[in-house]
Parts: C-alpha cells; sequence; structure tokens
C-alpha cells in the first residue's frame, strides 16, 4: 500500500455530495448575521440597565422581537454548521460522530430555550 500514490488512495472514496449546500448555507447564515447582529445591537443595546417592566415592555413590540429571535435562530445554525465542519476536520472516528451529535443537539437545546424565554418575556 506505501507504494500507491495519494491519488490511487483517494480513487473509489467519493465524496460526501453535501459540501456545496453546506458552504451555500453558511454564506446565508454569515451574510444574515452580518446584518441581524447590528440590529440586535441597536434594538438591545438601549435596554440594558432599564427596569425589568420596560424591558418586557420594549420586546413585547413586534420588530425589537422578531430581530431578537431571527438572531438566535440563525446565530445557532451558524455555530452549528462551523462547529460540525470543525469537528469532521480534527476528530476521528467513533468520538467524531458523539461529538457532532452533542453539538447539534446543543445547539437546537439552547435556541429552543432563547426562544422560550423571548417568548415568555414578549407575551
Amino acid at each position: 500500500m506505501r507504494y500507491l500514490t495519494d491519488r490511487k488512495r483517494a480513487v473509489g472514496m467519493g465524496s460526501a455530495k453535501t459540501g456545496t449546500a453546506h458552504f451555500w448555507a453558511m454564506k446565508v447564515s454569515s451574510v444574515a448575521l452580518l446584518i441581524l447582529v447590528p440590529l440586535f445591537v441597536f434594538t438591545f443595546g438601549p435596554m440594558l440597565g432599564e427596569p425589568h417592566e420596560e424591558v418586557v415592555a420594549y420586546f413585547a413590540r413586534p420588530f425589537p422581537a422578531i430581530v431578537a429571535a431571527l438572531t438566535l435562530v440563525v446565530g445557532f445554525m451558524h455555530f452549528k454548521d462551523g462547529a460540525q465542519v470543525m469537528l469532521e476536520d480534527y476528530v476521528h472516528g467513533i468520538a467524531q460522530k458523539v461529538l457532532i451529535i452533542g453539538v447539534i443537539c446543543l445547539c437546537y437545546a439552547a435556541a429552543a430555550v432563547g426562544l422560550f424565554a423571548l417568548a415568555r418575556i414578549a407575551l
């Protein structure tokens, strides 16, 4: 086997066939975050240090609640995709599968908790 070239070792291995879709998902979420993060900062920033009742009244309005929810969801999905790529590159074997499943579950759980907290504040 040591006399085989790199190309010969790779022939027949195939591709995962999800690289382009994953690449575009990361690009789209990056552009979305490029717009959402400044919106979130400018909608959330004025509420820092304000009393609880004022914050609840502010996030009961649709625009700040929607911006916060979109930032949460898109941010966690972008983190999930990036962490998955990192784990695929640097961890191998059964540990890779376990860690990818764990990160995906953690991201979905954190997004759900964030949306639940936002819904509790907004409603």
